[in-house]
């Protein structure tokens, strides 16, 4: 296992880094040709009028906020991605390169911030922190961690763990849910069906220090 993990983490430094110029061609690929609408699934969650994007990636979801109106930032670690968003989007991106455990953004500055198929930087304790710093009170930060083929993988996935639909299905909302509320969100998980895939959510609310006593 921890050799697969390094192998894709290589992996995900060369696609993010020098490689950066295939992402898209590589996830049209993975996602047979439908990862900008899993992407953009993410867009009925957002609340608000201010959002930030962590790992902006190529600038897709960017540009799409921009022309709703929405007053979108963007966030990556890669100066590749920067530079290819920064094509995309022209003069009016307010990208920033950075990491999420240390966001150079004021104190509640965001209504929402979103994160497609993030690394597993997104469950860092330090990361949550910092996006719990930077939401206004009351505000959502919404991930979209996983993407799969509709019926089939779920199948699959029933049959090598010889569980129960419902089984398995509240062990996966568990296990995203556990460091979300760990750091003071109050998270669901969501399911929503895009073209034949089944897509997972995590929407996670700020909870105030008031909220927290009142469950506790």
């Amino acid at each position: 296992m921890k050799l697969l993990q390094r192998f894709m983490r290589f992996f995900f430094h060369l696609l993010y880094h020098p490689l950066a110029f295939t992402y898209d061609l590589v996830a049209w690929a993975v996602s047979f040709g439908r990862w900008k609408d899993w992407v953009f699934g993410i867009l009925p969650f957002i609340e608000g009028t201010r959002i930030l994007e962590l790992g902006h990636g190529p600038g897709h979801l960017q540009r799409l906020l921009l022309s709703r109106g929405w007053v979108a930032f963007g966030l990556d670690e890669s100066t590749q991605m920067g530079r290819i968003a920064k094509r995309r989007l022209g003069e009016s991106s307010r990208l920033t390169r950075g990491l999420a455990q240390s966001l150079p953004y004021p104190n509640e500055m965001f209504d929402c911030v979103v994160s497609t198929f993030p690394s597993e930087y997104i469950f860092d304790p330090r990361t949550l922190s910092e996006v719990r710093r930077v939401l206004r009170s009351r505000g959502r930060l919404v991930v979209l961690p996983a993407a799969f083929p509709k019926n089939l993988f779920l199948q699959w996935l029933y049959k090598v763990t010889g569980e129960s639909p419902s089984n398995v299905e509240e062990f996966v909302q568990q296990r995203l849910r556990q460091p979300f509320a760990a750091a003071n969100f109050r998270a669901e998980v969501k399911t929503i069906e895009v073209k034949s895939s089944t897509l997972m959510f995590v929407v996670a609310e700020k909870e105030e220090k008031q909220d927290v006593k009142e469950i506790t």
